[in-house]
């Protein structure tokens, strides 16, 4: 959860192009930084390894952490290259406190999910 609630404030803004730039502006930056900021996609592959579970769970959040990152990545050369965040992204929302911190307690869930500590699978 810590995790989490860390990755959900470094990022966080009011809308959405707010927290494509304040990633974008980390990427500028440094892009090991940037990668290291996700600290959350890295814990997961860990945990993944070390308890040996490739099971469904535990594979899905590895995917959806990667395809995320992967999409962060991808918005952030197009930024690179001249793109307008309009052309990026063409949709402006406003992200509400439930939607920032959604993560926090999904994840978690889906971990206790994923290592049988919820549901004996």
């Amino acid at each position: 959860m810590a995790l989490e609630l860390f990755e959900s404030n470094w990022q966080k803004h009011d809308n959405l192009y707010g927290l494509i730039y304040n990633n974008y502006q980390v990427f500028k930056k440094n892009i090991f930084l940037y990668f290291v900021l996700h600290v959350t996609f890295f814990y997961t592959l860990a945990v993944s390894i070390y308890l040996s579970n490739y099971g469904f769970w535990m594979s899905s959040i590895v995917l959806i952490k990667f395809f995320d990152l992967a999409f962060k990545l991808n918005m952030m050369q197009k930024l690179s290259s001249g793109a307008k965040i309009e052309e990026v992204m063409p949709i402006n929302i406003n992200i509400t406190l439930l939607f920032r911190y959604f993560n926090v307690i999904l994840y978690p869930f889906c971990f206790a999910v994923a290592s049988g500590l919820l549901f004996n699978t």
